[in-house]
C-alpha cells in the first residue's frame, strides 16, 4: 500500500482532483502519472475524538486492504470520512463501510 503523506501532495488531488459522496464518506480521486495506487485517509477533528478518528481510518484501511487488487492502477484516492460516520461509530460496522464505498467506487468507475 502506497501511502499519500505529503500536505502538496493531498492538495493537489484536492484541487484537481474529481469527488464522490457516500454516505458516511467522501472520496476524492485523480489519475497519477506513475501507474501507483496511492491513498489518503483524513478524518477531521470536527468527526469526533481520538477514538472515533482512529476507528474509522482503521475501517478505510482495512477497506482499502481487501479492495487494492480490484482498484485500477494509476490513480490516487483519498478516502475522507463524513460527520454521519463519527455520530454512529459505536454502531458502525465494517459491513456498512464497506457497502457505502463499494457503492461510491462504483459509480465513479474506479473498479477494474
Amino acid at each position: 500500500m502506497n501511502n499519500l503523506k505529503k500536505n502538496g501532495e493531498f492538495q493537489i488531488i484536492y484541487n484537481s482532483g474529481r469527488k464522490s459522496f457516500g454516505y458516511y464518506s467522501l472520496i476524492f480521486f485523480k489519475k497519477n502519472d506513475n501507474n501507483l495506487k496511492r491513498c489518503g485517509f483524513v478524518v477531521s477533528k470536527k468527526t469526533g475524538n481520538a477514538v472515533c478518528r482512529n476507528r474509522l481510518k482503521r475501517l478505510f484501511r482495512e477497506y482499502y486492504r481487501q479492495n487494492e487488487e480490484s482498484l485500477k492502477d494509476g490513480y490516487d484516492i483519498i478516502f475522507v470520512a463524513k460527520k454521519t460516520a463519527g455520530e454512529k461509530f459505536k454502531f458502525l460496522k465494517f459491513g456498512d463501510i464497506k457497502k457505502d464505498l463499494d457503492k461510491t467506487l462504483k459509480n465513479v468507475k474506479l473498479f477494474k
